[in-house]
């Protein structure tokens, strides 16, 4: 086994890049042209086989706006739940259509696909360009299935700063508490693409917030997939992903 990732215990897909929003705070820069999404054959079979070596605890999909490509997020949760992984995770802004029936399905075969843990991102920065009524029909729909949502809001500075932006999160929070949804730990904006172009007053320079994703090169615990098939230096495309984990090295400098 190779001592780099012997403590192998999540996979992540980030399914696209391609957003319906433009947030100011997104660590990914600008969505234009971003087009690309994970192969979902390739992703469903790289769940299997990761999950029969390792002891994988949880599964998460994200972009960019993961409904984009709701077939796909339900091919990979599907193989997770086959698989036996527990915790199954889906992280979106709850906008990808305004038609309440297609949001009703969707909200529906997500429950049915075996994800357990919806994490809801909503915030100042969401709503800047993403409509609030869409997002509430999407979570109300989810809780009329049986899904398991949380509210997953950015914080600017901290949760309890405050700041414009927050006071704005807090007042948006207030709809989803009213709807029963309750308030997950979210996230502390770090200063990366759009946040460090858009918000760098914000930041303390002597203080900055750590990036919550990086981990240790010398101690691998996730295996993440970009939307291109990358992962661990090569690529699931080419590559079988157990090929991969056993090449694997850290990288130098």
């Amino acid at each position: 086994m190779n001592p780099y990732i012997k403590n192998l215990n999540r996979i992540e897909f980030l399914i696209t890049l391609a957003c319906t929003g433009r947030c100011i705070h997104c660590s990914e820069g600008d969505h234009d042209g971003c087009h690309t999404a994970i192969d979902a054959d390739a992703a469903v079979s790289l769940v299997a086989k990761v999950a029969e070596n390792y002891n994988i605890q949880s599964l998460m999909t994200f972009g960019g706006e993961p409904m984009l490509h709701p077939e796909t997020v339900y091919a990979i949760h599907r193989a997770a739940k086959d698989a036996g992984i527990p915790k199954r995770q889906l992280i979106t802004n709850g906008f990808f259509s305004r038609d309440e029936r297609k949001i009703r399905t969707a909200a529906e075969m997500l429950v049915e696909c075996g994800v357990n843990d919806l994490l809801l991102s909503a915030d100042a920065f969401h709503q800047e360009t993403i409509p609030l009524a869409p997002v509430k029909t999407f979570a109300s729909a989810v809780m009329e299935a049986g899904g398991a949502i949380r509210i997953s809001p950015a914080w600017l500075v901290s949760r309890d700063a405050n700041n414009p932006y927050n006071k704005k999160t807090h007042e948006i929070l207030a709809h989803f508490t009213a709807m029963g949804i309750p308030e997950g730990s979210g996230n502390v904006i770090f200063p990366s693409g759009n946040a460090l172009k858009y918000l760098a007053d914000y930041f303390d320079p002597d203080n900055l917030p750590v990036n919550p994703y990086e981990e240790s090169p010398e101690d691998v615990r996730t295996v993440s997939v970009d939307p291109d098939g990358s992962v661990l230096g090569g690529n699931i495309y080419d590559t079988d992903i157990l090929t991969l984990i056993e090449r694997y090295t850290p990288p130098v400098g």
